[in-house]
């Protein structure tokens, strides 16, 4: 246990560590989301209205918690580009044959991961305010940690995709093939009820649709904008970080 807990968190601080000395990437994917979200908001307006959405809320205020699991998305899977270039300078190689079980591997990689990731999203969060929904301490407590397994499960899946990766490139199309469908039929954009049936179904198959909907009801303190119900969303949520931390577990032990 001390083993797995000394390697668990050497390999956390120095994903943080990395992360912020470049302050390229530090800022790239949350100015990229907040430019997302304005354009798409301000764009929408008034005709902004899907079948499903409160009367009472606007574009902007609907698309926010949905920029900010982006945000959070966006840097999860990005961190785990860092595998890859470990791979290419020999650390990885190094690290593989310490004395500790690659469980405390995979599980640093994805918790310095997560942890950046809500760093991120919290920054964001901050402009809750100015978009009419109001943040309570007990609201941002639940939400940060709604935020915090939405990062620790895609973080982990991100690993399961980068462990064999060669090259970044190619890491970085399947990306876009895996994350901007399930961001884009997760509720973020308009709610399942206002969808056709085919994509309503693919919306209650996808754990990101339950991971966003745990967030949004923390941020309200309550069902918000979505007929998914709170202990599903939360059930979901846990259980997709679970399965997305065993899978990557067991590629690391292949």
């Amino acid at each position: 246990m001390r083993s797995f807990a000394l390697a668990s968190a050497s390999l956390c601080h120095r994903e943080c560590l990395r992360f912020f000395r470049d302050r390229a990437r530090a800022m790239s994917s949350i100015v990229t989301a907040v430019l997302f979200w304005l354009l798409i908001g301000f764009g929408l307006g008034g005709s902004f209205a899907p079948l499903g959405m409160p009367r009472d809320m606007g574009s902007i205020e609907y698309l926010f918690p949905g920029t900010v699991v982006f945000v959070v998305l966006l840097t999860a899977i990005v961190g785990t580009f860092s595998l890859i270039e470990d791979r290419r300078e020999g650390f990885l190689q190094g690290v593989l044959v310490a004395p500790v079980p690659r469980s405390s591997i995979v599980m640093g990689k994805v918790l310095g991961g997560a942890t950046i990731a809500v760093a991120q999203g919290a920054l964001l969060l901050l402009v809750a305010p100015l978009v009419g929904i109001p943040l309570q301490p007990a609201s941002m407590g639940l939400a940060m940690v709604a935020l915090f397994l939405i990062a620790f499960a895609f973080n982990a899946l991100g690993f399961v995709l980068a462990w064999r990766m060669e090259s970044i490139q190619g890491f970085h199309g399947i990306v876009n093939l895996v994350l901007m469908p399930m961001w884009f039929l997760s509720g973020a954009l308009f709610p399942i009820a206002g969808a056709a049936r085919g994509l309503e179904i693919a919306m209650r198959a996808n754990p990101v649709t339950y991971g966003l909907a745990a967030f949004r009801e923390s941020l309200y303190a309550g069902p918000a904008a979505g007929p998914v119900a709170p202990e599903s969303a939360w059930l979901v949520t846990v259980a997709f970080a679970a399965v997305a931390f065993a899978l990557a577990v067991a590629v690391a032990r292949r």
